[in-house]
């Protein structure tokens, strides 16, 4: 089973060279910190910044330099700084070649539900509803089940969406899914979990097809 750490090093290896990468909130912050050496990634912010680099090491932080979730970020060399509007007229424009996001619930379809839960106030649904929406490419990072130990892989989401049929591929603490017209195909399994582990964790559809390998983190 792995950790929020070992989520974000898997999905780096789904990062390729020359890609330009929208990181959401949570987990997907982590994943800059995991990406090869010898690739030239771009990393965009939505509050207006290309070219983010890893956490700063602690001491080192620049509370002026921070990413959609306020978290201190550090800045790569030939990074650039930029307004909201020219922040979201790429990621509208189709320009990011790949999108990171956390979810709460993801349905068998590709739904997605990441930005509220009804009772709980929040601030708004922030730049989630124009990736989802934009991107062609949509990766989820999240926890398999909740704390309550009930499956967020479901067969509906049950919260508030964010976005419909969108989402491509999701990554948890227990296997790495594709969205398929069928439901969930079975990829790979977090290393000392059986694919019938995932299965009793997954609500919705999950599609197993022969031996499935373990993950490489």
């Amino acid at each position: 089973m792995l950790d929020k750490n070992g989520i974000a090093k898997r999905i780096a290896q789904e990062v390729e060279d020359g890609y330009y990468v929208n990181l959401g909130i949570g987990i997907p912050t982590l994943v800059a910190n995991y990406v090869r050496d010898d690739i030239s990634v771009e990393f965009q912010s939505e509050n207006g910044i290309l070219g983010m680099g890893p956490f700063p090491i602690e001491g080192e932080e620049d509370a002026d330099l921070i990413n959609a979730g306020k978290q201190t970020i550090t800045a790569l060399p030939g990074a650039s700084y930029f307004d909201s509007a020219t922040s979201f007229a790429m990621i509208r424009g189709k320009h990011v070649d790949l999108t990171i996001l956390g979810a709460m619930e993801v349905s068998e379809n590709g739904d997605i539900a990441n930005w509220k839960i009804p009772g709980k106030m929040v601030k708004g649904m922030g730049g989630a509803m124009d990736l989802v929406a934009s991107a062609e490419n949509i990766i989820v990072a999240m926890m398999h089940t909740n704390r309550a130990g009930e499956s967020k892989l479901l067969k509906r989401c049950s919260l508030p969406l964010t976005g419909v049929g969108c989402v491509k591929k999701i990554v948890t603490n227990l296997a790495v899914l594709e969205v398929t017209e069928d439901g969930f195909l079975l990829l790979e399994r977090a290393p000392g979990v059986t694919a019938e582990d995932i299965k009793a964790a997954t609500e919705g559809n999950l599609i197993v097809k022969g031996d499935i390998l373990e993950m490489n983190v």
